[in-house]
């Protein structure tokens, strides 16, 4: 027998804060200034910070229930729905989390798009289409892209920065004796005088030598980067070193995304960093096609038209910013 919402305590005011501070987060309406306010009220007190931490605790735990209701096929409905205030009571109880998660998200799953523990709690992050400019002391100066997450992790006087995901445009002019350090997917990339282009999207690292000279590190292993040269890594180690296309690279900095002979499944990918909601491709097939093609940040939806001007692709648009291609 369970009980009904109404009958089960109130949880407490500092607690019920904190996850209203993680769902504005995860709106998609989050501002520059909302980060700088969360970062505020986090420091009122070592209770505040804790609360906090309990929130993103417990949104990270209904996550594995919401991609498996996903799995099952049930129709997606908004991301926010599903923490109303008789569930969050519920499951802060503790002993009946499993069983109210999976029976309300069964029905109101969200998309599966707030980001981890990590990426929530870096000192400086960005939601999906924003950029913003950060200047880390006077040697470092990062330009963020769309839904990137950095960490301050300096020594003393050295520079370190941690790129949790994400992408960043960074400008180091540090002396050689303390180099500026970036910590990135299980490896490093280490700078003095150098401008680079750093990506880590579900833990596959590549860099773009702008100008200057790097060094990219992973394990016992160490290559250097001259300008307009470009590496990956991964777990499996490095890739091999490339000329880089800068200007696929850096296009995201003029409000472009360029792409050359990339799959439509790597394009939506992409374009899901920056559109609101989530853009679906149903037919493997069609996946496949290549695409060779330039879209504004701005006017995304464009990239409807195009794809059903070129590939004969059929669009169906569902509530949240959701849309399936097939």
């Amino acid at each position: 027998m369970t009980d009904s919402p109404d009958n089960l305590p109130e949880i407490d005011p500092l607690t019920r804060e904190a996850i209203d501070w993680v769902a504005r987060l995860r709106s998609g309406g989050a501002t520059t200034d909302d980060a700088a306010a969360l970062q505020r009220w986090r420091r009122q007190s070592a209770a505040h910070e804790e609360a906090f931490r309990q929130a993103v605790k417990l949104w990270r735990d209904f996550r594995t229930v919401a991609e498996q209701a996903l799995d099952e096929g049930t129709a997606p409905q908004s991301p926010l729905t599903w923490i109303e205030r008789p569930i969050v009571r519920r499951a802060m109880l503790g002993g009946a989390i499993a069983a109210s998660a999976a029976a309300y998200m069964t029905v109101n799953p969200p998309l599966g798009l707030w980001p981890s523990w990590r990426e929530i709690s870096a000192d400086f992050r960005t939601g999906k289409g924003e950029q913003r400019e950060v200047a880390i002391g006077p040697t470092v100066s990062v330009t963020l892209n769309t839904q990137t997450s950095v960490a301050i992790r300096s020594r003393e006087d050295q520079p370190r920065l941690e790129l949790i995901s994400g992408e960043a445009a960074i400008s180091a002019k540090a002396p050689a004796a303390q180099p500026l350090v970036v910590i990135a997917g299980g490896g490093r990339i280490v700078a003095a005088q150098a401008n680079f282009n750093a990506r880590c999207i579900d833990a596959v690292v590549s860099v773009t030598c702008l100008a200057g000279t790097l060094e990219v590190e992973q394990g016992a292993r160490s290559v250097s980067l001259q300008k307009n040269e470009g590496i990956s890594y991964s777990s499996r180690g490095f890739g091999p070193a490339t000329t880089a296309n800068v200007v696929e690279a850096t296009s995201w900095r003029s409000g472009l995304l360029v792409f050359h002979d990339q799959s439509l499944s790597a394009v939506v990918e992409e374009i899901n960093r920056y559109r609101p909601g989530r853009i679906v491709i149903t037919n493997a097939e069609l996946g496949r096609k290549v695409v060779n093609a330039t879209f504004h940040v701005d006017q995304l939806d464009n990239f409807f038209v195009q794809a059903q001007e070129l590939f004969g692709a059929k669009v169906t648009q569902l509530p949240a910013g959701v849309a399936l291609l097939s």
